[in-house]
Formats: structure tokens, C-alpha cells, sequence
């Protein structure tokens, strides 16, 4: 034992990846829908690691920190500044006010109940589920001019403050969204009813031929011509329309004369005749449907021997920048490609017939190489596949952010700073925006960025964990469990106001409405808890703008409630 306790102190960067590997496993088991989750897992075994005393520079935790919050503001950058224009006005205004609310609803609790700065950053932190202040206010509590002891126990009560908030936090805002939610909008069978709405709305369930449903995969069948199939006689080009009448929009991929082996790409004039052979491509009800009108299916190899190619693309065309889906799929209805899904700043939203393109957008298109080609030319850049970061860019844009954050500005007594945390955070904005306008410029692979998020944010957090450790029993005693009630007040009370705001003011369908108050509080487990309780995919839609923005705002927030409370 003290051969281990020896080594963790000479050797403290031990200390760190034991904490992370141990939270990492304990944040694996749930019980139910219960879950301590990675973060806070760290955390907590960080306060049991500290008991062993291991003094850890505060270098290496600032410089974990700054990989986080770059790759943090690269990833929502896109969403953020698509949030400035008009069409995004309204989420951007709502998401505003969420933070607002939330600040000043956690800058009122804690001057209630007395709580010290550090204190008052950590109900923050926990509160409205937002890790990464626990590293933007310790680096302004250190700016600011007090006793250094003072200074320290400050930032060693963030931590600790976070840890008894941050379940409720989480869960508790899940539960209220999901279930309290609804009754704003009339109860739970209507609110399903509003989501039924919206996606008819949307095209859901129309006779339409949109590019895509997000409820139908993608198939490829063979079939052999019937002698009495309404096709035979009729050209390709006659078929595919046929389909289209019929609300359906499916491709023939292959063609085989009748008595030959010859396979054949599907030119538009090609006329079939009985018993001819033919590949279709396209949704799986559309083809389940259609079946009766072709004849049999077979299962021909030779037949179904085909590339096709799987490409994802960066929408960076003006001409198809704000176009809905159904609008892209009647620009070239002769391309013979299916969209697969569409992902926004990394969260997929649901592919209706009305669902509107942004810039930024990640296409998924699959189809024969031609037509993916075309398609691609159209809409913007391939997604480049690499293994490769662009670690010029990572280390230009956190020094060039650290730099603008380190600029200090005095009003009277008080000296306000964005801090090289905030900075960095501001850098990744700018970057993750620049990336997806010009593809080939600052790539980080979605591999490498996960690894900067989350080996960022916890170490980070693992050196927190085992630098307040000593302390922690010490501040807990200190906070008490009344912490608890006023870390509850502090997640409910932006929450309420939201709802309010998105039912009454800004007049929100219910799935937008708590995709949007999700997406604002960053609460991602909210998400899918507002989904299942609603039965439906839409809420995703109100919460990619408002979580890049929602994000970047109360992020911001916990530097000002430093500056409040103090």
C-alpha cells in the first residue's frame, strides 16, 4: 500500500488515468433510467483518489481544459452562427432568454443562502448540467484580486457544489420535460396528437414522393416482369413515373432481357417485355407495395451484383441552403439517389418531406457512383475521409483564443475577462464555423474529436476531482444538503419559465417546444426522455440550434456570476 501510495505521489498523471478508466466504468451501469454518468462518475472517485494527497500542477488541468472547450465550440459552431440568421432569430431569442433566466435565478438562490463565489459557480455548474463551468469559473475566481487561501477554497467549493446539484440537474430536468411538459400544451394524449400534426405537416404519411422518410430503409430487389404486369411495353423512364404517380419514388437500378445473361445499367428508353429481369431501388414499403404491379421477386446474384456508393456531404450550395427536402428531391428527380439520414452538429434530425436543409448539414446519399457524383456537385463537398487532425489549426486557434481571452479590461474595481478558457471556447466557434464552409480547411476526424471532447473534459475534471479531494468532506459540511433543494429550485425555475415561453410567447408546437427548452438547458438526456414521452422523433428538431447556442451562452454565464456574486 505504501509502494502505491508513493508512486501515485511521484508520479501523479498515474493518479489521473486511474480516476478516468474507474469512472468511466462505474458511469456504465444504470439502474433504470438512473445513471451517475461519466462526468460526474470521474468526479467522484477524483475525491476518493485525493485522499492519497497527490499534488497535481494546475497546468495540466488548464491544458486539458482548453483542448475541451475548443473542441466543444468546433463542434456547435456551424448550428451557432446559423442561429444569427433570420430563420434562426427565434430559437437563438429563446435560448437568450433560458440563460438569462437561469443566471439570474442561480445568482438570486445563492445570495439567499449566503454561498461564496465558489459556491454560487458550482450551483451553477450542476444546476443547469453545464460541466465545463467548473473550469471557466475557477479561472475567473483565480483573476480575481483576493487572498490567495481565500482564492483556493473558492475553487475547491465548485466541484463539490456541482456534485450534490448535478443529478437532479440532469434527471430531475429529464422527468419535468418529459413528463410535467406536456400538460402545458393540453396533456400527454394531446401533446402526441400536436407531434401526429406536425409531421403530417411536415409530409409524413402524404402521397408525396420526398427523397426519403426516416421511418422506411433503403432496399434493392429483383423482380422478374409478370406477363401481365401493367410494365410490360413500358420504358424505364415509364415505370419510374409510374411509381411517382403512385406516391412513391423508386429507381430501376439493373435490367436482363428475357432469355439472356447479359446485366444491363437501366437506360431511360430501355422497354421491357415479359419475364424481363429488373433491380429496383428505393424505400421498402414503396417496393413491398409496388410488388403486386412488377410480378415475383427472385433472388438473383448475378443481378443484385452491383456497387453502390455510400458518400456523406457537407451542404454547402447557397441553391440548397434552406430548401426542404421534398424541394431537393424535385430538383433532380432523374438522380437516382436516396438520402439516408441528415446529421446536425452531430445529432440526427428527423427527414421529413418539409424538413429544411441548412448549411453545415451533413447529407448521408447512397446510389450508383454516377449519380452520387452529381448529386454531390449539387449540394456541396464530400466529407473527406481522414485520419489526420489538423493540429496547426487546433494549436493556432487555442493560442489565438487563449490570447483574446487573456485581454483584461477594469471597470473601477473589477477586472473583466472572457479568460483564455473562454477564448478558447470562442476559437472553436470560429473554427468548427470555417470548417464547414471550407471542408478542407481545420479537419478533426469525428474519432479525434471525441477524444478531445471527452479524455479533455475528464481529466480535466479528474485533476479537479483529486486537487479538492481533501476538501471535499470539509465543503460538503460546509454547503449542507439544503444545497440540494436550492440546486432544484435553480434547474426547475429556467425550465418553467421555458415552457412558458414556448407554449404562451413564442407559441412552439410541443415537440419543438421541449426539443427547444432541452436543447437551451443542455440537458442531452432530456432529449430522448422528451421523445419516448411524446412518441416521436420532431423534438430534435428544436434542440440542434439552441444546444450549440444554449452551450456557448451558459458557458459565458458562469464567468458573469463570478463577477455577480463577488
Amino acid at each position: 500500500m505504501n509502494w502505491f501510495l508513493t508512486t501515485f505521489r511521484e508520479h501523479p498523471e498515474l493518479a489521473v488515468f486511474l480516476t478516468i478508466a474507474a469512472g468511466f466504468f462505474i458511469g456504465r451501469f444504470k439502474y433504470k433510467t438512473f445513471s451517475l454518468g461519466n462526468v460526474t462518475s470521474v468526479l467522484l472517485v477524483g475525491v476518493i483518489v485525493g485522499q492519497m494527497r497527490i499534488d497535481i500542477s494546475g497546468d495540466v488541468k488548464q491544458i486539458f481544459f482548453l483542448i475541451f472547450l475548443f473542441s466543444v465550440g468546433y463542434t456547435v459552431g456551424p448550428q451557432f452562427f446559423n442561429s444569427l440568421r433570420k430563420s434562426g432569430l427565434p430559437q437563438l431569442l429563446f435560448t437568450t432568454i433560458i440563460a438569462a433566466v437561469a443566471l439570474v435565478a442561480t445568482w438570486l438562490l445563492a445570495k439567499m443562502m449566503g454561498y461564496n463565489v465558489g459556491q454560487a459557480a458550482g450551483l451553477f455548474a450542476g444546476a443547469q448540467t453545464i460541466s465545463a463551468v467548473i473550469g471557466v469559473g475557477g479561472d475567473t475566481i483565480n483573476s480575481l484580486n483576493i487572498d490567495p487561501a481565500l482564492k483556493k477554497s473558492m475553487v475547491n467549493a465548485i466541484p463539490v457544489c456541482y456534485a450534490v446539484t448535478y443529478l437532479f440537474g440532469t434527471i430531475g430536468s429529464a422527468f419535468f420535460l418529459a413528463q410535467v411538459g406536456p400538460l402545458f400544451w393540453g396533456g400527454l394524449k394531446k401533446a402526441r396528437q400536436q407531434c401526429i400534426d406536425l409531421a403530417a405537416k411536415l409530409g409524413v404519411g402524404s402521397d408525396d414522393p420526398s427523397l426519403i422518410s426516416s421511418y422506411h430503409s433503403i432496399v434493392f430487389r429483383a423482380f422478374n416482369i409478370s406477363s401481365d404486369s401493367i410494365f410490360v411495353g413500358k420504358t424505364v423512364d415509364e415505370m419510374q413515373k409510374g411509381f411517382i404517380a403512385d406516391g412513391y419514388r423508386l429507381y430501376v437500378e439493373k435490367v436482363r432481357r428475357h432469355g439472356t445473361h447479359e446485366v444491363l445499367n437501366a437506360a431511360p428508353d430501355f422497354r421491357f417485355e415479359a419475364h424481363d429481369d429488373v433491380v429496383l431501388q428505393g424505400k421498402g414499403v414503396g417496393v413491398i407495395t409496388e410488388e403486386k404491379k412488377i410480378g415475383k421477386e427472385i433472388f438473383d446474384p448475378q443481378l443484385l451484383k452491383f456497387e453502390v456508393e455510400s458518400v456523406s456531404v457537407l451542404l454547402t450550395a447557397k441553391t440548397a441552403d434552406g430548401m426542404t427536402i421534398q424541394e431537393l428531391s424535385h430538383e433532380r428527380y432523374d438522380l437516382r439517389v436516396s438520402l439516408q439520414k441528415i446529421t446536425r452538429g452531430g445529432t440526427e434530425i428527423p427527414m421529413m418531406p418539409q424538413t429544411i436543409l441548412q448549411k453545415g448539414d451533413m447529407l448521408y446519399l447512397m446510389g450508383p457512383k454516377k449519380d452520387v457524383q452529381a448529386a454531390v456537385k449539387l449540394l456541396g463537398i464530400p466529407d473527406i475521409s481522414t485520419n489526420t487532425t489538423d493540429l496547426i489549426s487546433v494549436g493556432l486557434g487555442i493560442l489565438l483564443g487563449g490570447l483574446v481571452g487573456a485581454l483584461a479590461f477594469h471597470a473601477g474595481k473589477v477586472t473583466l475577462s472572457l479568460s483564455t478558457s473562454g477564448g478558447a471556447l470562442i476559437a472553436g466557434l470560429f473554427f468548427g464555423w470555417l470548417r464547414s464552409r471550407h471542408p478542407n480547411v481545420a479537419q478533426i476526424p469525428q474519432p479525434a474529436l471525441w477524444i478531445m471532447t471527452n479524455l479533455g473534459l475528464n481529466a480535466f475534471i479528474a485533476v479537479v476531482g483529486i486537487s479538492a479531494g481533501p476538501s471535499f468532506v470539509d465543503g460538503f459540511k460546509q454547503v449542507g444538503p439544503m444545497l440540494f433543494v436550492i440546486g432544484a429550485a435553480a434547474s426547475l425555475i429556467p425550465l418553467f419559465v421555458g415552457i412558458l415561453m414556448a407554449r404562451y410567447v413564442f407559441k412552439f408546437n410541443v415537440a419543438l417546444g421541449l426539443g427547444c427548452c432541452s436543447g437551451a438547458r443542455t440537458t442531452t438526456a432530456a432529449l430522448p426522455a422528451v421523445q419516448d414521452s411524446l412518441e416521436s422523433p420532431l423534438p430534435a428538431l428544436g434542440y440542434t440550434v439552441t444546444y450549440a447556442v444554449g452551450n456557448t451562452l451558459l458557458i459565458i454565464c458562469g464567468i458573469i456570476i463570478v463577477f455577480l456574486i463577488n
